[in-house]
């Protein structure tokens, strides 16, 4: 882990604010009035606060995968795609 030596207080509600220049090394989008920003996970690690650009994996076994593919809005990795692509034939064979 990388250490860039930038302090923060938490404002009355518990908020900090990420660096501009570490969100646009991240490709975190802001909110804006039309649309939401990037979704970040948080973790804590023993004493430690630990910040993720949230990236979802498979919607089917949550693996993550980079070669994600996009069927009807849901994403699927490659595998998944496949097991659906045999039990769609299985179910056309059978006139289902």
């Amino acid at each position: 882990m990388i250490s860039a030596g930038i302090l923060r207080n938490l404002d009355p509600v518990g908020r900090i604010v990420i660096p501009k220049n570490m969100r646009e090394a991240l490709k975190l989008k802001d909110q804006t009035s039309t649309e939401p920003g990037s979704i970040v996970e948080i973790s804590l690690v023993g004493e430690e606060i630990i910040l993720k650009k949230y990236n979802p994996g498979c919607a089917c076994c949550y693996k993550e995968d980079e070669k994600l593919t996009e069927v009807l809005g849901i994403k699927v990795c490659n595998k998944c795609l496949r097991e659906f692509e045999a039990a769609s034939k299985k179910l056309n064979k059978m006139n289902i």
